[in-house]
């Protein structure tokens, strides 16, 4: 039986541990290691509060600011069992949850400020739970963006983890645009700081724009066994240098992955999406969860501000529960410039959206909370257009409402990593709208299982998305047959974890 470990800064697999999408696949993967036969641990920060309820394993003392630290390591309690498969939390007090799930800090004036500090402590913490064998005998240790790569610098570095040399390690790459950056020295918050007796090569981890700053998603790159970004297509766009907002791919770090791929350590594996025991929502209640939501988030202290807006909401969802739209658009997502740039920057292109889903009695729903600029903008447009319904929050309810009766699931990506949004909806058997950049590529075929667009320019894109907007609603008007076929199609799509995993026992594990 081979033993891994799971290293990342969420886990789906336990409650109130995700942000994003690697929350998922850290939930996902090791269920399916589990299913053929081998044995997972997961290991996440506590962030003060889910070590609560735990059972505590053991001390992990380390050194770390020139003292010695002493962090906790509890076995927690997962929402589903499986065999073989364990979930940890390490806890220290200064491993502290931010203002982003719970999980991240928003540090505005020195991005990564906060965040470093405390994944320095998780990662020493690990290196030394690693060196006291306190998950077994590991045969892989699989890491998961910046949050988890300094284990790879204390294993290369510091005279105190040699052992874990014998292990294989694995790097994900979920999102390669937040890198982690930290000054080498002259801030608390840096590399000398914290770990002020290690002799290390400034070189061998540099930020090649910052060269003052240690890059920790390019540690993993440069440090890792194999390297793995989750889809085949975002491997290719990863290649090649970024020139936004046309094109969004190695973001400065296209030199590593280069140098990755011609060491045959880099990998494009596609995300898989869950299709057993999910939660299965019932029909007809779409806008009874969302008015439900609204009262909900009323309630709440930090909505408070936003109180009439959730209110002016509420009184445009009432008007749809007799008189039904005759076509729904929807997007769930974090409310980033990832996601929403075409909108942010072509605020009267989404207004043309609108206008054409009007003509047809149609409304476009959007669920999701981000970046207070997104959320402003979005607030404006729900104000100002009686068809566009904001729900501006988080409801795990209304979202499976949403996926289950929608008709057309809008995802224009400024660039996509994998994306596990369309499976979801796809799952349902809802045709999406994409815009064709990496992992979007690779799950949503145009006019086959859904519609898509690009373009050489940002303007061109523009005049594409609209067009093929316009296409979806032309095919669902006047082509029912065409509209049923590739609602088939779509829920016929099968991105298994199963297939993704096999793949990498032979590409990333070697097994």
């Amino acid at each position: 039986m081979n033993n891994f470990l799971f290293v990342a800064a969420e886990n789906d697999a336990i409650p109130d541990c995700k942000a994003g999408g690697m929350g998922d696949v850290v939930r996902d993967v090791p269920r399916q290691i589990s299913a053929m036969g081998d044995k997972v641990h997961v290991v996440v920060p506590s962030y003060g509060r889910l070590h609560q309820g735990g059972t505590f394993k053991t001390h992990l003392n380390f050194p770390l600011r020139g003292t010695t630290y002493t962090a906790d390591l509890y076995e927690v309690i997962p929402k589903k069992e499986f065999k073989n498969v364990h979930h940890y939390v390490i806890h220290h007090p200064e491993i502290e949850e931010g203002d982003i799930a719970h999980i991240y800090h928003n540090d505005p004036t020195e991005p990564f400020y906060t965040d470093a500090i405390k994944y320095f402590i998780f990662c020493t913490a690990v290196a030394e739970a690693l060196k006291k064998e306190a998950f077994g005998k590991l045969d892989v240790v699989h890491m998961h963006d910046w949050h988890s790569s300094l284990v790879l610098f204390l294993k290369k570095y510091h005279p105190s983890y040699s052992s874990l040399k014998k292990m294989r390690y694995v790097y994900s790459i979920h999102n390669l645009a937040i890198q982690g950056i930290r000054p080498f020295e002259d801030n608390y918050s840096s590399l000398s700081t914290w770990f002020p007796q290690i002799d290390y090569d400034e070189k061998a981890l540099l930020d090649y724009r910052y060269r003052d700053c240690i890059n920790l998603m390019a540690v993993g790159i440069r440090l890792a066994d194999a390297v793995h970004t989750v889809s085949p297509s975002y491997k290719e766009d990863v290649l090649k240098p970024s020139s936004p907002p046309e094109f969004i791919g190695g973001e400065g770090l296209e030199t590593d992955l280069i140098k990755a791929e011609n060491e045959g350590r880099l990998f494009g594996i596609l995300n898989g999406c869950n299709y057993n025991n999910v939660r299965v929502a019932d029909t007809g209640k779409l806008y009874r969860n969302t008015v439900k939501a609204l009262f909900r988030w009323l309630q709440e202290e930090s909505k408070k501000y936003k109180a009439d807006f959730l209110a002016h909401t509420g009184e445009k969802v009432m008007e749809y529960v007799a008189n039904h739209p005759k076509f729904i658009v929807s997007s769930v997502a974090r409310l980033t410039e990832q996601k929403f740039y075409f909108f942010k920057r072509s605020p009267e292109a989404f207004e043309q959206l609108l206008q054409k889903l009007e003509a047809v009695g149609g409304i476009f729903m959007l669920l999701g909370t981000g970046a207070p600029e997104y959320e402003a903008l979005f607030r404006d447009m729900s104000y100002a257009h009686r068809n566009f319904i904001f729900t501006n929050g988080q409801s795990e309810d209304l979202i499976d409402s949403i996926y289950l009766e929608s008709d057309l699931y809008f995802m224009p990506s400024l660039f996509e990593p994998c994306g596990i949004s369309q499976m979801l909806a796809m799952r349902n058997g809802n045709p999406c709208l994409v815009h064709h950049t990496g992992g979007l590529t690779d799950t949503v075929a145009h006019m086959k299982t859904g519609f898509a667009f690009d373009g050489d320019t940002y303007d061109e894109k523009i005049r594409n998305m609209l067009s093929s907007f316009d296409m979806a609603l032309d095919v669902f008007q006047n082509d029912k047959k065409k509209w049923k076929q590739i609602q088939t199609a779509a829920k016929k799509k099968r991105f298994t974890w199963e297939k993704s995993v096999s793949k990498y026992y032979e590409q990333l594990y070697l097994l």
